[in-house]
């Protein structure tokens, strides 16, 4: 008798058997469902607000429009424009090249170096941390760029200071060999955001490396690039590809500095600017889609470089090289 009932525990009867399968199956529907459920405003949101005018963009890209009439089909018409009969655009790519190069380096080796420093123990830490990261709260705004473009005007603070020492430029956002330089210098000032990444990779480091290569002998530089590069060089990867992304979409620094126009001599004229003179101001649509394609693809273009070259310089934990 107990040895039947054990058998009968040991091997379930079919009936048993596919019953639990059935619940089991139901219950995980019911999960999947109530998954989606959650979900559904990040979907909806997700087609409604960035699929939805990503494709709507894509046909207007091949066609003429003006927001007042339809769409006429032209198909590779704006394309075609853009490279053979519109001079702004190239400078505007020239710009934003130039602008790429200069700002996201510089910033990075501006958050870098404040991290080093602040990786260190120190009375006040806190609110050092608090003081660097403020300004990448406050940089993008347009308040902000407006006390950036008082300070660099004619007269302004920082041409009183250096003239007050011989250097007399007439205002820096007045000359076109300086306009860029503002805005360059208005971006790495918000190093705010990449520096307290770096902050958090460096307390990743384990001290036995450090100690290490204190026991080799090794001095403060060697041990920077032969330990703290490496063993930081994933967060490096991060901010430089978050770095790339967001100074091809700069925008708000060039309009105000520039009051929109991209000057003096389209020094300042962004290519997202440039775009949005096109469209909202000149209403071609068509064409700043096209533009805005372009844009989409060199940004892929480029994070996709640097995504290729990590596997040369980006280290990961117990990885062989």
């Amino acid at each position: 008798m107990v040895a039947q009932q054990v058998n009968e525990v040991a091997s379930p009867q079919p009936g048993r058997t596919g019953s639990g399968r059935a619940r089991k199956g139901s219950k995980s529907k019911e999960q999947t469902g109530i998954a989606y459920l959650f979900l559904s405003p990040w979907i909806a949101g997700a087609v409604l607000l960035t699929i939805g005018p990503m494709v709507a963009s894509l046909y207007l890209s091949f066609t003429d429009y003006n927001l007042f009439t339809a769409p006429e089909w032209v198909g590779l018409d704006n394309y075609i424009r853009l490279f053979t009969q519109d001079d702004r655009f190239m400078s505007s790519v020239g710009v934003t090249f130039q602008y790429v190069f200069l700002s996201a380096p510089l910033k990075l080796a501006a958050a870098l170096g404040v991290a080093l420093l602040l990786n260190r123990p120190r009375k006040g830490q806190g609110f050092y941390r608090s003081a660097f990261y403020a300004p990448s709260l406050l940089g993008a705004s347009v308040g902000i760029a407006l006390v950036w473009r008082s300070l660099f005007t004619d007269d302004g603070a920082v041409d009183s200071l250096l003239s007050s020492v011989g250097i007399n430029t007439g205002g820096w956002i007045n000359q076109p060999d300086y306009a860029m330089y503002v805005i360059v210098i208005l971006a790495v000032w918000q190093f705010g955001a990449p520096m307290v990444i770096f902050l958090a990779g460096l307390k990743q480091i384990p001290q036995d490396l450090y100690d290490a290569a204190a026991v080799d002998g090794a001095s403060t530089w060697k041990t920077f690039t032969s330990v703290t590069l490496p063993m930081l060089s994933p967060v490096i990867f991060f901010n430089l590809v978050m770095e790339i992304i967001q100074s091809f979409q700069s925008f708000t620094g060039a309009f105000v500095v520039s009051n929109g126009q991209g000057g003096p001599a389209d020094s300042t004229l962004f290519y997202t600017l440039y775009l949005y003179q096109r469209g909202f101001q000149d209403f071609q649509m068509g064409y700043a889609s096209a533009m805005a394609w372009l844009l989409l693809l060199t940004i892929a273009l480029f994070t996709g470089l640097v995504f290729k070259t990590s596997g040369r310089w980006v280290f990961y934990a117990g990885e062989d090289k």
